[in-house]
């Protein structure tokens, strides 16, 4: 089969999006939404389909990085971020999404990560675990002395960042910066185990946690958005299993949702959108989430919780829906069969637009290449 990627001459448009998005307008096309693509996935479309040479993400903790300055440091993001842009924009998308931030908030205190062998069809060597144990904090002790000030530096870096993307984002695309509140307490902070227990033992430290962690995203949302290169905010935090929230809905409704409630004013103050990754069972909190909070899409769907289409009939017309494509599927299926898939999804989400086309959560570097390329095929091919 023969890809029409890279696209000879991408035309994005962030402000049409935003229309569809918002049911101001019939999409006249379908537009992509996707957040992310793991690096496999790129190095392989940018040597095979783009016949150029993949510019890895620079570890500046690695030993590559022993006597390097900071200008050759600076040079090598720079270098990598220039190829994610361009790779977004000849991909179809009229945004790129930003996590660096975040990956930085993660790195800087990595000692909960754990690390195993990554057995992926495009393998990354290692790949890192979130901590189901107990995290870096266990104590009110442990909170006081967790270096909480390193974020003040990462701050000042992701400026210079920003000014560095605000330079290369090309006309008609937008930057769309990502944050994470729940997903880092729970997963390396305090520990999945430890986090239940805590719930019972010790609340007040819970709360303490989610202060300051939401004040550390707060201060960077209100640092993005009102940079004119930004076209929305995105919050991705995980709230779910297959039939149900991690926790109760009454700890999420008085931890938590404070804080997205303050996220969303954020950007609405500055005419953002805000989105929302949110992988599980989500349709208890959704009145939460469209009507309190306010948030404009939501992503991430699973057929064996959230089906797309049923979610698309059901909320449709209240919010935004982003990506649905089931990753076992994209991970599994045949063309031709996934093709059909697609097809019966754009079938329905289409009308009334309000939906942009993507995988239900990434697309990992276990999904065949071939298989993402057929549902951007797909999209490309759609006419109603």
């Amino acid at each position: 089969m023969l890809y029409r990627f890279p696209i000879k001459k991408p035309e994005p448009d962030f402000y049409q999006f935003l229309k569809v998005l918002n049911g101001e307008k019939k999409p006249d096309k379908v537009h992509f939404a996707e957040f992310w693509i793991d690096e496999q996935i790129k190095e392989y479309i940018i040597e095979k389909y783009f016949k150029e040479k993949n510019v890895p993400l620079p570890d500046i903790f690695s030993d590559s990085y022993s006597g390097s300055s900071m200008e050759d440091k600076r040079k090598a993001h720079e270098k990598y971020y220039a190829q994610i842009i361009d790779f977004r924009y000849r991909m179809g998308y009229c945004y790129y999404v930003d996590g660096k931030f975040l990956v930085d908030f993660m790195c800087s205190y990595n000692e909960a990560l754990k690390l195993s062998r990554d057995t992926a069809l495009y393998s990354k060597g290692l790949r890192a675990w979130a901590e189901e144990g107990t995290g870096m904090i266990k104590s009110f002790n442990d909170f006081e002395r967790f270096p909480w000030d390193r974020t003040r530096k990462l701050l000042l870096e992701f400026e210079n960042h920003l000014c560095f993307l605000s330079r290369n984002i090309p006309d008609g695309m937008k930057i769309v910066v990502t944050g994470s509140l729940f997903e880092q307490i729970m997963e390396w902070l305090l520990g999945y185990e430890n986090f239940f227990y805590l719930i019972h033992d010790q609340p007040d430290l819970i709360e303490s946690v989610v202060n300051k962690v939401g004040q550390i995203m707060y201060d960077f949302y209100q640092t993005a958005a009102p940079a004119d290169c930004i076209g929305a905010l995105l919050l991705s935090d995980d709230l779910g299993y297959k039939t149900s929230s991690i926790i109760s809905i009454k700890h999420l409704r008085k931890w938590f949702f404070p804080w997205y409630k303050k996220y969303s004013l954020i950007a609405h103050k500055y005419n953002k959108q805000i989105w929302h990754h949110c992988c599980g069972y989500k349709y208890d909190i959704m009145e939460d989430l469209i009507f309190d909070i306010e948030l404009d899409a939501i992503h991430s769907f699973e057929d064996t919780c959230c089906p797309v289409i049923d979610f698309k009939k059901e909320y449709g017309n209240k919010i935004a829906i982003l990506g649905g494509v089931d990753v076992d599927k994209l991970a599994r299926w045949n063309k031709k069969d996934l093709s059909k898939h697609i097809k019966n999804i754009l079938d329905v989400c289409m009308d009334k637009g309000r939906f942009a086309l993507g995988s239900g959560n990434s697309i990992t570097n276990y999904i065949p290449v071939e298989n993402y390329l057929t549902m951007l095929e797909t999209g490309l091919d759609w006419n109603g």
